[in-house]
């Protein structure tokens, strides 16, 4: 509707006050200005109950009452830590960890699931946390390392404040193609490439695009054993996801909610976890998890003075065409009576709705794969090198390799080195058979 910006895809970016390709840019000079929430997450139970995340680690576990301690023991420690362990989580398994002590209570608390995480706590609002920050995994929450999404999210929470970008994620995007074009870049849009041969001729070619993508563009100039291996590669559930112009701010009962950035909804632990299973399970929850975002908490500019944009997303089985708008309202409704009278217009994006629009979301995943144990050791593939793919100057740099999904430029981070270190040892020129007879443009 006039006057209402909404972001087609994130909003809140989470790891841009702390990923290490955020923080070698200038974001204020770039024109982007990060809005932090007084709450970054929070998440409602019944009886308007909630549990929330604020800023500091003290002042979170003084609304959890009886877990206020045990919040503190686990969370205190890694938040003072996260500018070393929040770089080694998103660089590849490979490299050394530059602060081993931290990270190894890292990993004894997050290797383990988060249905193993929550039996510390005893309130139901610390384990309804818990589980509705987990379930970013997409994964049933007693899978292996789901406790780590958990923890990781939580701890970027307290250290950088889940914030968005003022006027829309575009502003985001328009800063890193500033910032391209200042280095001599040229952004190509529009056009589909079926095959290499199509593109000009380079010394090195990254594909930001799926596992499927790259096979079939790339084709038979990737080693068999590279193909055989990535059709091995699992993805995710898709998600079903909701945007609305609202006449007025979602009426939560539970009134933390209302100065949040980010809800999660689903009720308690067992709910969350049920939810999870059943889209494991291949079958579509009656009562999903939600993830929902209010931006307007942070930003007015979002929408006509008084009313709102909010978008939700719940997760479906992959390749979906189930639209699940009833379930997510009847969800948000749950929490908020009277959302629904407030509601202008509504658009919604089915899974397979998703991967039409991206097809590197495949069958609606848009993590750009599974988030398992397996191929969080191993993404997308068992190599020493994961942005290699065994073809000569042919690069994989997405979010099928490490550190995973999630706007932090981590991926992209980790090929570009591979290639220049390939640049260096003069091994990216790519193949005669592969390169372009045309001259470019």
């Amino acid at each position: 509707m006039p006057g209402f910006h909404h972001d087609v895809c994130s909003t809140v970016q989470s790891m841009a006050p702390l990923s290490p390709f955020f923080l070698e840019l200038d974001l204020e000079r770039l024109g982007v200005e990060l809005c932090r929430p007084e709450v970054a997450f929070a998440h409602p139970l019944d009886q308007n109950r909630a549990g929330a995340v604020f800023g500091t680690v003290g002042d979170t576990a003084a609304a959890l009452g009886a877990d206020g301690a045990q919040y503190v023991r686990l969370f205190a420690p890694l938040v003072e830590a996260a500018a070393t362990i929040v770089p080694t989580v998103l660089a590849p398994l490979r490299y050394p960890p530059r602060d081993p002590i931290a990270m190894a209570r890292f990993g004894v608390a997050g290797v383990p699931s988060v249905a193993h995480l929550v039996r510390r706590f005893s309130t139901e609002e610390a384990k309804g946390l818990l589980a509705g920050v987990g379930a970013h995994a997409m994964l049933p929450l007693d899978a292996p390392l789901t406790a780590a999404f958990a923890i990781f999210l939580t701890i970027i929470a307290h250290a950088g404040g889940w914030p968005l970008v003022k006027g829309g994620s575009a502003r985001l995007v328009d800063a890193l193609l500033s910032e391209l074009t200042s280095a001599g870049g040229t952004v190509h849009t529009g056009r589909w490439v079926k095959d290499v041969a199509e593109l000009p001729p380079a010394r090195a070619l990254l594909f930001d695009t799926s596992l499927e993508t790259l096979v079939a563009v790339a084709g038979q100039r990737l080693p068999a054993r590279y193909r055989d291996a990535v059709g091995r590669f699992h993805h995710g559930p898709g998600i079903c996801k909701v945007d609305w112009a609202l006449s007025g701010p979602v009426p939560w009962t539970a009134s933390v909610c209302r100065r949040a950035g980010t809800v999660h909804l689903g009720g308690s632990f067992d709910e969350v976890a049920a939810s999870e299973s059943e889209v494991a399970a291949g079958r579509h929850a009656i009562r999903p998890y939600c993830l929902v975002v209010q931006p307007g908490v942070v930003d007015p500019t979002r929408a006509p003075a008084g009313h709102e944009t909010l978008w939700a997303y719940c997760h479906v089985p992959r390749g979906s065409t189930i639209d699940m708008t009833e379930r997510i309202e009847a969800q948000i409704e749950r929490f908020a009576p009277g959302f629904k009278d407030l509601v202008l217009a509504r658009s919604t994006m089915t899974a397979m709705d998703a991967e039409a629009h991206n097809p590197n979301y495949v069958g609606g995943d848009i993590s750009g794969g599974a988030g398992t144990l397996r191929q969080t050791i191993f993404r997308p593939t068992m190599r020493w090198n994961p942005y290699r793919t065994g073809a000569q100057g042919l690069y994989l740099c997405s979010a099928s390799t490490p550190p995973g999904g999630g706007v932090h430029g981590m991926c992209g981070v980790g090929a570009a080195r591979a290639v220049l270190a390939d640049l260096k040892r003069g091994r990216t020129t790519l193949p005669a058979s592969t390169r372009s007879s045309s001259s470019g443009d």
